[in-house]
């Protein structure tokens, strides 16, 4: 698309898809990375800027203190009221350029969302209310948004490429959220199991009909009201696995599936894999996690974890890492194997580039909304025509 003309003086206005690719899903993917690569950079340049006012302040201060002059008159009081105005004005300086950029980023965010197709835009966008069960998968999937302290104003979706590369922990670990409440670990737990079938609706509705395929592991029983939406559309593969042998035997198919799988590939010959064989993509949902796991159980996980997502085996786990605590060392690669979110806002994702510690926000539906049933009832009906 072309950028309409700008006025001379003024920056180009910004138009949805205006990045490389070969489509316009590919456009807008590179946009909106382009957008969090631009605001780390305005934003580490404006730390770098605060940081080197505030040590040239204190260098200057020191100098003020160690000259015996300064004690005399008030030699001292105006030198350093001089580098406290240099101080200010640098600092100011450097925040007139942030907020141009930021004010930059978000009127260009303000078309880039509405644009969004439906696997990167928020659940409150109007283009899932025109869903329908899509026939390519597409190259990623939005899991919420990522802002920093010093440009609060602006969202930039968090985007991941599809098939998954990585496992999902969704960590319902007791957290004070960053506006100041605080929720016990009930609630976490309602909150965490409440964002994986959030995630785990986005994943089923991107995907074809019959190529993406749901499992869940609700030991005790305890997400039963979570979990409605996916069981109550029957859009899972069966209902969720309760109990220590439910457990088991859905942690041992999927252990088996990606055995076979990895045989056929290293045998070099992939389609001869055993009739009936389901090979569409698989998730697995592991709520109250490690209620119900022996360590026969946790082992397997492990492997899921490691080998699964290769030959299109995935994990999902709702857990608080402390109540694992008592198996020691052993679930520590299986944590940092996982991609850490969060139910509530926090500030614990950096980045590659300058490191900076990003705030994510899950991607929820609104209070209120039916668009989640909806769109879950249609992935239903597409997976019923096709298993016909």
């Amino acid at each position: 698309p072309a950028a309409p003309a700008s006025e001379p003086g003024r920056p180009a206005r910004p138009v949805a898809g205006d990045a490389t690719g070969w489509s316009m899903e590919e456009r807008l993917y590179n946009q909106v990375w382009g957008m969090f690569e631009d605001l780390a950079r305005t934003t580490a340049a404006y730390r770098s800027a605060v940081d080197f006012a505030d040590s040239r302040m204190e260098k200057e201060l020191d100098q003020v203190l160690s000259d015996p002059r300064s004690r005399i008159g008030g030699q001292g009081d105006a030198a350093r009221e001089a580098a406290r105005a240099r101080h200010s004005q640098l600092v100011s300086q450097a925040r007139e350029v942030l907020d141009r950029d930021v004010a930059q980023l978000v009127a260009e965010a303000e078309v880039v969302e509405p644009a969004l197709p439906t696997a990167f835009a928020r659940w409150d966008n109007p283009v899932w209310h025109a869903y329908r069960v899509p026939m390519e998968i597409p190259m990623a999937l939005r899991l919420g948004d990522l802002h920093l302290p010093e440009a609060d104003r602006i969202r930039i979706p968090m985007l991941i490429r599809l098939p998954l590369e990585r496992g999902l922990w969704i960590d319902s670990g007791r957290s004070a959220s960053l506006d100041g409440s605080f929720a016990d670990s009930h609630e976490m737990r309602r909150l965490g199991l409440e964002t994986a079938v959030s995630h785990a609706a986005r994943l089923l509705a991107v995907y074809p009909a019959g190529e993406f395929t749901v499992h869940v592991i609700d030991p005790a029983g305890s997400g039963a009201q979570a979990l409605a939406p996916l069981a109550q559309s029957g859009v899972l593969a069966a209902p969720p696995a309760q109990g220590a042998a439910g457990a088991a035997d859905v942690l041992a198919r999927l252990t088996q599936r990606v055995d076979l799988v990895q045989m056929a590939l290293r045998g070099g010959a992939p389609d001869a894999l055993p009739p009936g064989l389901d090979t569409s993509q698989q998730l697995l949902i592991v709520n109250d996690f490690p209620h119900g796991f022996d360590d026969r159980a946790v082992n397997q996980l492990r492997y899921l974890a490691d080998e699964g997502p290769a030959v299109g085996v995935h994990l999902m786990m709702v857990a608080d890492r402390e109540e694992s605590a008592g198996f020691g060392p052993l679930l520590d690669p299986l944590w940092r194997s996982l991609l850490r979110l969060t139910p509530v806002a926090d500030d614990h994702l950096a980045d590659p580039w300058v490191g900076h510690a990003w705030t994510y926000e899950p991607s929820l539906v609104p209070p209120g909304s039916q668009v989640l049933q909806q769109v879950l009832a249609q992935v239903a009906a597409a997976r019923r025509s096709w298993d016909r």
